[in-house]
């Protein structure tokens, strides 16, 4: 029988030990393989290990709670989707994509290294993340159909009518105005569809009907949007010291953002509304989804 999550205390008292399982498990994962150069592997430890919120681990794990799976079931997961994050940070910010110099307060990847280095290193970072879901003893321990659902999921996300995509789209939108709805499209991919398989690879493990699943489906969506407009006003309330990266660079870019398509109070009304609909899911979704609550009011208030 599959063990269920402790619910016992806040979701605000779980985040530390979390972040320390899935610590743990990226630097197990990196540290695995044989052979690798040790310039390639010393770019991939500074690129994942370092600093970060591990927003996308961590709505992993409250999902899993909300599935009732245990945390060992979701440790593979949890690693999979912050390697593919990694990645897709690592190569943002590369001269031919958005040419940033900085990244977590310090500098990125390429500028640390080298531009070929930051290259491969982001390249090394995907596979090992798909290797990562397919060889993890405790997720073997589920149907083999299960593990492929999962699978499936993060490529989805990654691939071309996800964040790749959604990459692709930003930057053909450079230097011109683009309408609200091009602007949702291109960050329900760029941004929203890893946040969205973040919270459900996990239910896949669960017993969860389909209606429950459709309800945080919709969570999800909503959530990866809010998200980027967050992020978005972010660029326009904060200096480079809080955000840890450099702050105007989507204006220097030349990007359209929600701030700039709706001014930063239609920003602000729009990403209230996705948060009180996205709420509204949690609600139906009943007791266990204390924890995606607790995160979907993070991503709402937080300050970088």
């Amino acid at each position: 029988m599959i063990a269920r999550a402790p619910l016992d205390n806040a979701f605000g008292d779980r985040l530390e030990p979390y972040r320390e399982r899935v610590n743990r498990r990226l630097a197990r994962a990196i540290s695995s393989g044989d052979g690798t150069p040790e310039r390639l592997r010393a770019a991939m430890e500074y690129s994942v290990l370092g600093a970060g919120k591990r927003v996308r681990p961590l709505l992993a794990y409250a999902s899993g709670e909300l599935a009732g799976i245990a945390a060992e079931s979701i440790d593979a997961i949890a690693a999979s989707v912050e390697l593919i994050h990694a990645y897709s940070l690592i190569h943002d910010d590369l001269p031919a994509m958005d040419d940033d110099d900085l990244r977590r307060g310090r500098a990125t990847a390429h500028r640390r290294f080298d531009e070929a280095t930051a290259i491969l290193a982001g390249d090394a970072l995907q596979a090992l993340a798909f290797e990562t879901l397919s060889m993890d003893d405790v997720l073997a321990s589920h149907p083999a159909s299960a593990r492929l659902e999962i699978v499936g999921w993060l490529a989805r996300a990654v691939g071309p009518a996800g964040m790749v995509g959604g990459q692709s789209l930003d930057m053909e939108a450079e230097g011109r105005r683009v309408g609200e709805a091009a602007l949702e499209n291109i960050h329900r991919r760029k941004t929203g569809a890893l946040l969205r398989a973040s919270i459900m690879m996990p239910s896949v493990l669960g017993d969860m009907p389909d209606d429950a699943r459709d309800k945080l489906d919709a969570f999800a969506r909503d959530i990866g949007l809010m998200f980027q407009i967050r992020d978005d006003l972010l660029e326009v309330e904060q200096d480079t010291e809080a955000l840890g990266k450099s702050a105007g660079s989507d204006r220097a870019n030349d990007k359209s953002t929600y701030p700039s398509v709706l001014g930063a109070d239609g920003a602000r009304v729009r990403a209230d509304e996705l948060h009180e609909r996205a709420s509204a899911m949690l609600e139906a979704l009943g007791p266990g989804a204390e924890g995606l609550a607790w995160l979907a009011d993070f991503i709402l208030r937080r300050s970088h």
